[in-house]
């Protein structure tokens, strides 16, 4: 068995499970995006903005819109905004549809964070399949795909 950290356990330890190591290997490969997002100057960006950044559309969306998206509260999403705000990777505007609405949409910065990381993303792929080599990782794309399918039903 590997642990956490990577070493391995006596033969006698029971498997870890599969969703904990698809937590383990998601909590790497988002470690290692903030990591690269901050060497290459995107400040101040957590985790917890992917809620924004993974689910804001090209032309903006209202608060209650990524709220319903990300499965958060209207306040929670509202607070993951004002610091989004604060580091210049959204801004509010009004809603040309509704006045008394905002729009939260990426700034040029915003913009350029959300590339980054689709950029990074992809380059950790590309590592793990110069690692497993390709097959595997698209067969594990694949198997990853339809669990999901499935779940969702």
């Amino acid at each position: 068995m590997t642990t956490r950290s990577g070493a391995h356990g006596r033969q006698d330890e029971p498997d870890v499970p599969l969703p904990t190591l698809l937590t383990q290997a998601k909590d790497i490969a988002i470690g290692r995006l903030h990591e690269r997002l901050a060497d290459e100057g995107f400040e101040g960006i957590r985790y917890v903005h992917g809620a924004v950044f993974r689910f804001v559309d090209a032309e903006g969306s209202r608060l209650t819109t990524l709220a319903e998206r990300a499965g958060l509260t209207k306040q929670a999403i509202g607070e993951l905004v004002s610091e989004l705000e604060e580091h210049g990777y959204v801004e509010r505007v009004p809603d040309a549809g509704d006045r008394r609405a905002k729009i939260i949409r990426l700034t040029d910065q915003g913009a350029a964070a959300q590339l980054a990381a689709g950029r990074i993303l992809a380059d950790i792929e590309r590592r793990w399949s110069r690692h497993l080599g390709g097959d595997q990782v698209a067969l594990l794309r694949r198997a990853l795909e339809e669990v999901i399918a499935l779940e969702n039903g």
